[in-house]
């Protein structure tokens, strides 16, 4: 009924555990002390008149159930405090754990998880768990003693009566049990449904235009719908198996209860039971079975934050970069005799060698496939080779320590991203102050300054995905980005695709005067862009086909030249048929 997997992930927060445990026990025998000067003060009212004294001799019974409630407050006032702060310690470490484990994956994707369904763990996934650790696990340990301290109390009194109680408890863990293995593939469908409604609406929103320009909004509405019945149905199932477990468990608590009593009173008729020890017995009988009630209640919100924290271990036992603890000394790049292969089977890159020196342009050029992306996600740390090497200065990059490469590498894409920030919060992500003059300099890089001070300035703020600017805009916003953080090794990923003639000029100015003092690599589907390079690799499924100049590789007349030419010939034409 435990995960130690799910209970590793609470860490040192598990003493919080058995302070709760521990004070409801000692909450318990309050209760037991209370309920027993009940039966004290029955037993002498019955026999008043076989004492001296009066009414002084409540004094004691009073007495001792007033500090028992006092105890009682007492108990219930710090469980409640432990479990609370049980709950906010989980829920901050695992969030923290969650983030520093995304951080540690560096720039590669989480595998097998949506961004929805990501967003579903860290958030309403943790507070699940949350539940699972305040209350299920505290309520297991007490649920498994409070039986046992009653029976130990109850045997002097009446051992046939304690016996029978004590006998009837395990049928409660037992309907549990009987219902786990249901409960857990019930669970698992729940959690599976909902990220996937997350993951249906997500898309449905981020694609709205689509939908419309399209439309399809109708028909992506009726699978929408129909992924919300699917979550209907097994909520509705989750539900039912919660009201027969809950059933179940009534009978059994309600049911032992009754047998004691019976027996409790059957002693009192046949065996000379005193009443008041009779009461303390009937009393007493209840909560012999609402632990294990209370516990079996827990279950089911167990169930749906275990099914939750089994993704967060998912989550966080995903393979990471392997990185060390050097320091980079020398930005020079090379790849050399690298294989690599995204599943194991059909290889990506098939002994590549490249050399990227520490200041001029280099070019990856190829068709759609060939390779290009794999190359950026290799030098940037994403991923490893298979087989090969990929060095910085002469060290293996693994060797490096994470903050010192990426302390030196820049990566600027079609897609990168800029953040629902001013336009000042995102040239200060790096952490270094920089003064307006500063990024005002790097806007006029990118001919943005203009743009920027006649809307709004530096405390513009940008929306999510950057709506609210063209994408010219953003990817040249992105470039002064990244020239203002002064890396030593520049990437672009396709940096000008999709993106207008000026834009496109603007950046390309950049990037050769970046050149002359940096390591620019330049990945481009338009070779236009990469005329000028220094040395250019032109690959093909996954190999590396032809290297050297632009005019080198012309005079081959091979795979690049072709391409070349035939994008020439394109963009030739279509500036004959729009003059």
């Amino acid at each position: 009924m435990i995960d130690k997997n799910l209970l590793n992930l609470i860490g040192e927060n598990k003493k919080y555990i058995f302070y709760t445990a521990g004070m409801m026990v000692l909450g318990l025998l309050a209760n037991v002390g209370i309920t027993a000067s009940i039966c004290r003060a029955v037993a002498l009212t019955i026999n008043y008149d076989s004492y001296s004294g009066g009414s002084a001799i409540y004094l004691w019974p009073a007495a001792f159930a007033l500090v028992c409630i006092c105890i009682r407050y007492a108990a219930s006032r710090l469980v409640g405090g432990w479990k609370d702060l049980l709950g906010r310690n989980v829920k901050k470490e695992l969030r923290g754990r969650i983030y520093d484990k995304i951080v540690k994956l560096g720039v590669r994707s989480t595998d097998e998880m949506s961004m929805a369904g990501l967003t579903q763990v860290s958030m309403e996934g943790i507070e699940q768990l949350d539940l699972y650790c305040s209350s299920y696990i505290p309520q297991f340990f007490y649920a498994m003693t409070a039986p046992v301290i009653l029976f130990l109390i109850t045997v002097w009194i009446d051992w046939r009566v304690a016996l029978v109680l004590l006998a009837c408890v395990p049928l409660i863990p037992v309907s549990i049990v009987a219902v786990s293995r249901y409960a857990k593939t019930i669970f698992a469908k729940y959690w599976g449904k909902y990220t996937s409604m997350g993951d249906s609406f997500l898309d449905s929103v981020q694609g709205m235009k689509e939908l419309k320009i399209f439309c399809a909004d109708e028909a992506q509405h009726g699978r929408m719908n129909e992924n919300a019945e699917e979550f209907r149905k097994i909520t509705m199932k989750v539900l039912v198996m919660q009201l027969a477990s809950t059933t179940i468990m009534d009978l059994v608590a309600y049911g032992g209860a009754g047998l004691g009593i019976a027996f409790a009173i059957y002693g009192v008729v046949n065996r000379g039971l005193s009443p008041a020890a009779a009461l303390f017995l009937i009393l007493t009988a209840v909560d012999f079975f609402l632990p294990l009630r209370a516990f079996g209640s827990a279950f089911h919100v167990a169930m749906n934050g275990a099914s939750a924290g089994k993704k967060i271990l998912a989550l966080l036992e995903q393979p990471e970069p392997v990185w060390g603890e050097e320091e980079l000394e020398n930005t020079e790049l090379e790849m050399k005799d690298v294989t690599f292969s995204y599943d194991g089977k059909r290889q990506a890159l098939k002994q590549v060698s490249m050399t990227f020196p520490r200041t001029g342009m280099t070019a990856i050029v190829g068709e759609s496939g060939c390779g290009k992306s794999t190359v950026v996600n290799l030098l940037s740390g994403a991923f490893r080779p298979t087989s090969g090497m990929v060095t910085a200065g002469g060290k293996a990059l693994e060797s490096l320590s994470r903050e010192s490469w990426y302390s030196r590498l820049a990566v600027v894409s079609y897609n990168t991203y800029l953040f629902n920030e001013t336009v000042r919060g995102n040239f200060m992500l790096d952490g270094k102050t920089r003064t307006d003059e500063e990024i005002y300099r790097a806007l006029e890089l990118v001919n943005l300054a203009g743009f920027i001070r006649e809307n709004g300035g530096l405390d513009k703020v940008i929306s999510e995905d950057a709506g609210n600017i063209s994408g010219g805009q953003k990817q040249r916003l992105a470039l002064a980005v990244n020239l203002a953080a002064d890396k030593e090794i520049y990437i672009f990923d396709e940096a000008t695709s999709n993106i207008d003639i000026e834009s496109e000029a603007i950046i390309m100015k950049n990037v050769r005067e970046l050149a002359r003092t940096k390591s620019v690599i330049v990945i481009s589907h338009r070779l236009a862009n990469v005329v000028c390079s220094d040395r250019i690799y032109y690959m093909e499924a996954g190999e590396v086909k032809e290297t050297g100049t632009h005019e080198e590789l012309m005079k081959v007349r091979g795979g690049y030249a072709k391409l070349y030419l035939a994008q020439k010939q394109l963009e030739e034409g279509y500036v004959e048929v729009n003059p």
